[in-house]
């Protein structure tokens, strides 16, 4: 496995994470042993970032109900300030994001939690202040070792600006690529850790594929850029797609992990796999891919 620095945490974090809001949503309780299947996997092969948010469905009691018991092998990224898992209250409200993070606590059975995020959040939230004084009363607290903002654009530049958060989690992969003009240099000078979501995009690059709901603007984006011809064999032929896609999202040293997120085991180890071949993508490619997302979609705004 390969560790990079993430920021000024002082964490060295394998360089692909495991996002959870695939299990927390597509698995139930009872079936718990899905989720371990795919946790145990990571771990096992060296993952040490799991990924996750008081709002991915039931992520947080699987993740503690899982692996718990090797805690001390990974480091949890969290995110909180929507009303989520039956609570009731108001979002960003000092009390919501206090109450998440107890809940947190809880459900992922530690005691304190590596990272927690404010979770796309807007500009407005962020100058109120108060979800904001609650994660820094959390982490003087001892619960929450480190503060970081789960967002973009305008609400991610404000969160670089501001010095107040140490890791930035933002969207980033070869048809969502604002952020290496928009926030990554800024994030290089204040010595923040990145953390990139969403960094094979949504698997857009495989147009043949019918798209998630969710993934909509991401597969209009590469059927755009591939509009204007092959993308992969032009840009590095020697790597699959997948590790051109996973290639190019950490060919960036800004970027200290990219977080993949999957029900199957299978894919953690596929993913792994490539990690080392695509770290090797050349800058041939890169700057390919880079030049036709300028042709076509300089104006095309991050996606959360």
């Amino acid at each position: 496995m390969i560790y990079r620095s993430l920021g000024s945490t002082g964490m060295r974090v394998s360089a692909i994470g495991v996002g959870t809001a695939e299990i927390g949503y597509g698995v139930r309780l009872d079936e718990s042993g899905r989720a371990a299947a795919v946790l145990n996997t990571a771990l096992d092969a060296g993952i040490n970032l799991i990924d996750t948010a008081a709002c991915y469905g039931i992520a947080e009691e699987l993740i503690g109900a899982t692996i718990a018991h090797r805690r001390s092998e990974y480091y949890i990224s969290t995110k909180c300030g929507h009303v989520a898992a039956g609570y009731s209250g108001e979002p960003w409200s000092y009390e919501t994001v206090t109450d998440s993070i107890e809940r947190s606590l809880r459900r992922m059975k530690t005691d304190v939690i590596d990272i927690v995020h404010l979770h796309s959040c807007s500009v407005d939230v962020l100058e109120r202040g108060e979800a904001l004084e609650a994660l820094q009363r959390a982490r003087q607290a001892g619960k929450v070792r480190h503060i970081g903002y789960s967002g973009d654009n305008e609400a991610a530049t404000w969160a670089i600006r501001s010095g107040l958060f140490p890791v930035l989690q933002t969207s980033f992969n070869i048809v969502d690529q604002r952020a290496r003009r928009l926030l990554f240099p800024r994030a290089r000078a204040a010595g923040m850790g990145v953390i990139a979501k969403r960094p094979i995009a949504n698997g857009a690059w495989d147009t043949a594929q019918s798209p998630a709901p969710y993934a909509d603007s991401y597969f209009y984006r590469a059927n755009v850029m591939l509009a204007e011809g092959p993308l992969f064999n032009g840009a590095d032929g020697k790597l699959r797609p997948i590790e051109t896609v996973l290639g190019y999202t950490l060919s960036f040293p800004e970027v200290s992990t990219a977080i993949v997120g999957t029900l199957d085991p299978v894919h953690v180890s596929e993913n792994v796999a490539a990690l080392e071949s695509a770290i090797s993508i050349s800058p041939v490619a890169v700057a390919s891919i880079n030049r036709r997302f300028d042709e076509v979609g300089e104006m095309w705004e991050q996606l959360t």
